[in-house]
């Protein structure tokens, strides 16, 4: 196996509380696709809702993750206050969040 070389994913599982808007969701997931634009260690972003048909998701409707190229850039990217005054829009409305960063790992065959 081999691991990505300094490479970092940072993969946060959401549920959104109940009352808010699908306009405020999507204001919310813009502007978190916006921190890319603000933090430079924030290589890449994307999300996407759950469509497994496994109903295993335990109530997570949102996945959102970011690229990184070294956990000190993820540790760079927690820090930066774009991200510490976007958590504090995006937290509140959560009603549940996972968040797992991990280094990408390829099989061999």
């Amino acid at each position: 196996m081999e691991e990505a070389k300094g490479v970092v994913k940072h993969v946060l599982l959401a549920k959104f509380k109940e009352g808010i808007s699908s306009d405020e969701i999507e204001k919310l997931i813009k502007g978190y696709a916006n921190l890319v634009n603000l933090i430079e260690p924030m290589k890449a972003f994307h999300w996407g809702t759950d469509v497994s048909i496994e109903n295993l998701h335990q109530g997570f409707t949102h996945v959102f993750e970011s690229t990184f190229e070294s956990t000190e850039g993820v540790a760079e990217y927690i820090s930066h206050p774009a991200h510490v005054d976007f958590a504090n829009l995006f937290l509140p409305a959560l009603e549940k969040v996972v968040v797992i960063d991990y280094k990408p790992t390829t099989v061999r065959l």
